[in-house]
């Protein structure tokens, strides 16, 4: 097998799996040498020897039931090796899906499997621990990862940290041996590469702060310190002294009746979301009552005003008019689609200091236009105004890595599943869950109730539960 694994290593090399040059890492390192495995899935017998030579690694391992590919690269790896050792396969998806089962760990299992984690390459071990999170919060087990290539730069070491032995096929420095034996690569490159393994180490602190601070196991005490908006810093003081997730749209379309629905549910939500244009009877004197309210119950005022257009108008909308909504809503969700402009327009406007912005990156409804380019994208622009983005409107956990920001998931309800018009509803679980809600946002399953304040409560203690689940498997 030792044989096979050196033939193995110089196939790599012919099929340009290893490259040299200066490239990039995931992780933001530059290196000499770079190992793109994609490639072997256009080479089903290189793929198939793999497969042999990490089942011939694998023969000391004997406390595993099911196998895991880290995706997107090992999954195929994985599949094969499942199938020439006749062992389980499970898959994790990146993110849960809204549809079909919706599961982020996909195959048969049952709780207490142990998990053997199937890897590429190794630089830090960050991935493997992302896909053994997802796999430990759906009950396996995780002790031991399988791996081709260990690149020499902190990720054993780190893996060992969090619980995880690592077994090599090989290391960086043997491959450059193998490579050199066989007259690839020159005695130059071999000492270029192995300066270069000498002197750049993954930072083992900067990777254990990523991890412990994924927002999904984080309390929101812990998240609160983080928060760069003054909203947000809010949002999670009334969360955790009210234990309330809870938001509820309050689309009603008469000034007394929001009135009166505000004062029945204001014990037990963090936000009431409005839309204040439909309100038949407005007048500029509901705002003091309104506030007023707000401030005797402890929730924030959010008016959903989806702002998409240009700066200057969006400026007016924002601050000038009938409704002046920079004058009493902290909160007010924005689109994207016209660019930073928007935002720009928000953090200039007049009216209260502390404001905050939702920025919409995924919709509930059926059928809507919002594309994965358009989604990153918007992440991306919410990077980029940490002080004013309160958080991100979205159907999955999109920015797990960044607890200063809350993440609002609109269309949850106990029974429906969508109404006649396409609006696609959450079930309270699924939506903290497996969609990573921060605050649920409950509209006609409150409104339309018999009692509201009851349909309240009920939504709150559920929603409250929920997060105490998903935080009780915290990754230190």
């Amino acid at each position: 097998m030792e044989d096979k694994l050196k033939a193995f290593a110089k196939e790599l090399f012919k099929i340009d799996a290893i490259k040299f040059g200066e490239y990039k890492t995931k992780i933001g390192l530059m290196t000499p040498v770079y190992c793109d495995l994609r490639v072997i899935v256009s080479y089903p017998k290189l793929l198939e020897t793999l497969a042999e030579l990490m089942i011939w690694k694998i023969g000391n391992i004997n406390n595993y039931n099911i196998i895991c590919g880290v995706p997107y690269t090992a999954l195929p790896i994985a599949t094969v090796v499942s199938i020439k050792s006749n062992v389980s396969m499970v898959m994790r998806r990146k993110e849960a899906k809204d549809y079909g089962t919706k599961k982020l760990i996909e195959g048969v299992f049952k709780p207490g499997d142990n998990c053997l984690i199937i890897e590429d390459v190794i630089t830090s071990g960050s991935s493997i621990l992302e896909t053994v999170k997802d796999l430990t919060n759906s009950e396996l087990k995780c002790t031991d990862a399988i791996i081709l290539l260990n690149r020499e730069q902190g990720g054993e070491a780190f893996l060992k940290n969090n619980g995880i032995k690592m077994h090599a096929l090989f290391n960086l420095t043997q491959l450059m041996d193998i490579l050199q034996e066989a007259n690839y690569i020159d005695s130059l490159m071999v000492q270029k590469v192995r300066d270069y393994l000498a002197t750049t180490k993954v930072d083992e602190s900067l990777l254990n702060k990523n991890v412990s601070q994924n927002r999904l196991k984080m309390s929101f005490e812990d998240r609160e310190k983080l928060a760069k908006n003054p909203v947000a810093k809010r949002l999670f003081e009334i969360m955790r002294n009210k234990q309330t997730t809870l938001c509820v749209a309050a689309d009603i379309l008469s000034a007394t009746d929001l009135l009166n629905f505000a004062e029945a549910v204001g014990p037990h939500i963090c936000a009431l979301k409005t839309h204040i244009d439909i309100v038949e009877d407005f007048n500029p004197n509901l705002i003091q009552p309104l506030q007023q309210i707000a401030d005797r119950h402890n929730f924030v005022l959010f008016e959903d005003r989806k702002f998409a257009d240009i700066g200057k108008t969006v400026e007016y909308q924002y601050s000038k008019g009938l409704y002046s909504i920079s004058s009493w809503a902290p909160l007010v969700t924005v689109h994207s689609l016209m660019g930073p402009g928007v935002l720009d327009a928000i953090k200039s406007s007049d009216g209260a200091k502390a404001r905050g912005v939702f920025l919409l990156a995924e919709a509930s409804s059926a059928g809507n236009l919002i594309s994965e380019n358009y989604t990153k994208d918007t992440i991306k622009m919410a990077e980029q105004y940490p002080e004013l983005i309160t958080g991100i409107v979205c159907q999955s956990p999109l920015f797990t890595n960044n607890p200063g920001f809350i993440q609002l998931c609109p269309g949850v309800q106990l029974e429906n599943k969508q109404d006649n018009l396409g609006q696609k509803y959450n079930s309270p679980l699924t939506v903290v869950l497996e969609k990573g809600a921060d605050v649920a946002v409950v509209g006609r399953g409150i409104s339309q109730a018999p009692e509201p304040a009851v349909a309240a409560e009920k939504y709150k203690k559920i929603l409250w539960n929920a997060y105490l689940e998903r935080i009780k498997t915290r990754v230190d």
